[in-house]
């Protein structure tokens, strides 16, 4: 509970912030070059060099990219007749490929399962960060109005994004340097990452026009939280995969948009607005369709 209310308090608050205009209008920028710089790269840091990987592992390794591919896959063929801007186009791919494994994600398993499946959790949440670092830099690249797009450009920009540098330092670095001091640090900054991106949203966050947007919205959402598991589910019963690793992982691809999307669309100026209300209205619904979710796996258990 105290988690569900943090989520609620988090939006809400940067939602009254703005609205009374007490911040800067610019003042998200600033959250937001703390979550890429600091939290982001924290988050690697407290979790990579703790994890035992071994085969069992490899469907939450790779059911990520499984649901990123799906995910642009389904938004290139909705646009493909359509006159969509590029922004908005880059938009829709960000949100529907990349899932909220983490903030939300970690809370609903410990809800619905137990706190020891967050070991599975965390492989997902890991593997979607390194998607960010590559495929949402790729996207936000292609699709921005101010970046002209070369090979160059995508390389340097991958390598030095970052929650990138995050992941591959926090794979490599404690192979040859004991970093175990740092863990209390790392802790801390991590858990930022989620009330600061929240609060991040609900300062950009304005429903106003949302009916304008509605079949925008409604297509990404129906694939990210009704599609996206339901491709991992079929995956797992075609390869025999059962019991808790399989159940976590479906359950970890059912999550809202990610919210480190946002920050990416803000630095890439995509369409922020149509991002911040397809990841607030994500989170809203997922408390429904995880529910749904959670039934479905146990029913097939």
């Amino acid at each position: 509970m105290t988690n569900f209310l943090i989520i609620g308090i988090c939006i809400l608050a940067g939602m009254l912030f703005r609205k009374s205009k007490t911040l800067p209008e610019d003042a998200h920028k600033g959250i937001n070059a703390w979550l890429i710089y600091i939290a982001l790269p924290a988050v690697s840091f407290k979790y990579l060099p703790h994890i035992q990987w071994s085969n069992n592992l490899l469907l939450p390794t790779l059911a990520p990219i499984i649901v990123c591919f799906g995910g642009w896959l389904w938004i290139t063929l909705y646009t493909a007749k359509k006159n969509f801007k590029k922004p908005t186009e880059g938009t829709l791919k960000l949100v529907a490929s990349l899932s909220n494994t983490s903030f939300i994600g970690f809370p609903l398993i410990m809800a619905y399962f137990s706190e020891a499946d967050i070991a599975v959790a965390v492989i997902c949440d890991q593997v979607t960060f390194l998607l960010l670092s590559t495929y949402g830099v790729f996207v936000a690249i292609n699709s921005s109005k101010s970046e002209q797009l070369s090979l160059g450009i995508i390389i340097r920009k991958v390598i030095t994004f970052p929650p990138f540098l995050g992941c591959v330092t926090a794979l490599t670095i404690p192979h040859f340097i004991n970093i175990s001091a740092l863990t209390p640090l790392f802790d801390k900054l991590a858990t930022t990452v989620g009330p600061l991106a929240l609060f991040s949203i609900g300062l950009q966050l304005n429903f106003e026009g949302w009916k304008s947007e509605i079949k925008n919205i409604s297509i990404t959402l129906l694939y990210k939280l009704m599609i996206a598991p339901a491709l991992v589910l079929l995956i797992a019963v075609a390869f025999q995969l059962k019991g808790r690793i399989a159940q976590i992982t479906i359950f970890e691809m059912a999550m809202p948009s990610f919210l480190s999307a946002s920050v990416i669309a803000n630095q890439y100026h995509l369409n922020t607005k149509l991002t911040n209300l397809i990841i607030g209205l994500s989170i809203v619904i997922c408390f429904i369709t995880t529910a749904l979710w959670y039934l479905i796996l146990q029913y097939l258990q």
